[in-house]
């Protein structure tokens, strides 16, 4: 983290540089990324999350070609942890797979959902910063409400705060060969 100002007061100038105000409201930057069964799914929710007032970094393949989703997910979570988007969504057949590959990028807490419970949840207990579904599984109208839920939501922290710090660390255990 790139921080100015003395130590009591510490700016991450990434995360600043990544948030944009205009018509005097935060515009928070979405990264969208999809395989080819999802497509259509995506188009809609990008304009969706547009008309909402959302900039979104298209990530996604724009064909049904066949293609590898372990790719839009890995662009997609680099973006998140990079600061370019400030939180990522992921749409596949399932939102399984993609969101498995999301998980491998160090820094990632990506859930799968078919239902916007779960969604909300996942923000406020786990701080999720990537959202999947599967395309074949919900239709447009579910998978809105689930990303309002999710982009409604906000990290309740305390004793959640503690358990996102333990996966955390296990993560850092991994990474650095401790197992």
């Amino acid at each position: 983290m790139l921080t100015v100002g003395a130590d009591y007061y510490k700016i991450d100038v990434v995360k600043i540089a990544s948030i944009f105000f205009r018509k005097g409201h935060i515009i928070m930057k979405i990264g969208i990324g999809n395989d080819h069964a999802a497509v259509d799914m995506k188009n809609e929710i990008k304009a969706y999350l547009e008309e909402k007032g959302y900039e979104v970094i298209n990530f996604g393949t724009d064909t049904d070609a066949s293609c590898h989703y372990p790719e839009y997910a890995e662009k997609v979570a680099l973006a998140v942890t990079g600061g370019e988007a400030d939180l990522g969504i992921l749409i596949c057949g399932t939102g399984v797979g993609i969101s498995i590959a999301a998980n491998k990028v160090e820094g990632i807490r990506a859930v799968v959902c078919s239902e916007p419970y779960s969604a909300k949840l996942s923000r406020e207990h786990n701080n999720t910063n990537i959202l999947a579904f599967g395309a074949r599984v919900i239709g447009i109208e579910t998978a809105k409400m689930i990303v309002d839920a999710w982009l409604d939501a906000e990290f309740m922290g305390g004793k959640h705060g503690a358990r996102v710090d333990m996966i955390m660390d296990i993560e850092k255990r991994k990474i650095h060969g401790n197992y």
